[in-house]
């Protein structure tokens, strides 16, 4: 192993990076191409439908590129899809060899691309950086592995762990600093959820200010198709999309939304909206990344359908009180301690006055086909 090759997978990654919000369902992919210990290219995947991070590379060293090793954050691709095969550019430039962070799941590579590398003649090794590549990528591999998209839970709290007041009054727990970052965080999903008691109480318009590089549809987990017609997401549902996910069937309560322009999703009820259903067709869309904004008994929901796969709790200084006052976290929770999420690589840093948690749910088995 070359003394800097985790300098160089690591540039990789931090290309790779760049393409967050705009590649999806696409994944992050950078790529880096050392010639005599020196870099001669570099690219990552820009925009989805656009060429891949290997193409970039080989575009910017040009002739330099033959004798060339590629560093990689994903197995490169042999399949026609939107572009053209990475694997075939790759062995037509005369790069001498590979070195990728993961194997891409994905159905038309999984070891494909590697295979045809080595049929011609060109080495490639995995597991460079793999981890920082894994967690990269986490809603890519959440939406092959689970065949959903990859759920991030927000809320924001009280310093003694309520979202109200005993008289519901939350406006505002977090700092304007973490409400920006929370509109950052809306900006790149492609979906942001809430429950109807949050849509009737905080008449929410549920999008990204300013915009960022996708615009995410809003849904409301409303069982009883009850979302007022003069709400903010209904008024606004012909410009940014609405899907409202209900169990109820009434022509009468469902029609009126119809006409105003929110898609009505129709799914079984399981102590609600089945949230195994919902995020069963999300993936069928090959949505990639939903924010659940709360409230409290929809993330219970999601906690109790094990279908939270990362957290962003932010933590405001002030102390509210009182046996009454709500907390993030309503549901049926668990029984026992050895049963509770387990949350790791979390980190806290300082946004504004508050504090910012975050990290990620302990892997559970991915469910069989």
């Amino acid at each position: 192993m070359n003394a800097n090759d985790e300098i160089w997978m690591r540039r990789a990654v931090e290309l790779a990076e760049r393409g967050r919000g705009h590649v999806e369902p696409n994944p992050l992919v950078g790529a880096v191409l050392v010639r005599a210990d020196r870099i001669v290219g570099e690219g990552w995947h820009e925009r989805f439908g656009q060429a891949h991070a290997e193409l970039n590379a080989l575009a910017q060293a040009g002739e330099a590129a033959r004798g060339a090793v590629l560093y990689v954050t994903l197995e490169p691709c042999c399949h026609h899809g939107k572009t053209p095969p990475c694997t075939e550019a790759l062995i037509r430039a005369g790069i001498v060899g590979v070195k990728a962070a993961l194997e891409d799941p994905f159905p038309q590579v999984a070891g494909q691309g590697a295979a045809q590398l080595r049929g011609a003649g060109i080495p490639i090794e995995f597991g460079l950086c793999a981890a920082e590549a894994r967690r990269q990528n986490a809603p890519y591999l959440t939406l092959l592995t689970r065949r959903r998209p990859h759920v991030h839970a927000k809320w924001a709290m009280s310093l003694d762990g309520k979202i109200a007041t005993r008289s519901g009054d939350s406006r505002w727990i977090s700092c304007e600093a973490s409400r920006r970052h929370v509109h950052e965080m809306r900006g790149r999903m492609d979906g942001i959820l809430v429950g109807i008691g949050t849509a009737l109480a905080d008449n929410p318009l549920l999008t990204a200010r300013p915009a960022g590089p996708r615009s995410a549809c809003r849904v409301i987990l409303d069982s009883q198709a009850r979302l007022p017609l003069d709400s903010q997401l209904v008024r606004t549902a012909r410009e940014t999309p609405v899907l409202v996910a209900t169990c109820c069937t009434d022509p009468a309560r469902l029609d009126p939304l119809r006409s105003a322009g929110c898609e009505m999703l129709v799914l079984r009820a399981e102590a609600g909206v089945s949230i195994a259903d919902l995020l069963k067709e999300l993936g069928r869309r090959r949505w990639t990344n939903l924010l659940v904004e709360g409230g409290a008994s929809v993330l219970g929901s999601f906690l109790d359908a094990g279908a939270i796969d990362e957290v962003n709790v932010f933590v405001a200084p002030q102390l509210l009180g009182g046996t009454g006052a709500r907390t993030p976290i309503a549901g049926v929770g668990v029984l026992q301690l050895t049963q509770a999420l387990k949350v790791q690589e979390w980190t806290c840093k300082p946004i504004g006055a508050d504090f910012l948690v975050h990290g990620y749910a302990e892997p559970t088995p991915t469910p069989k086909a």
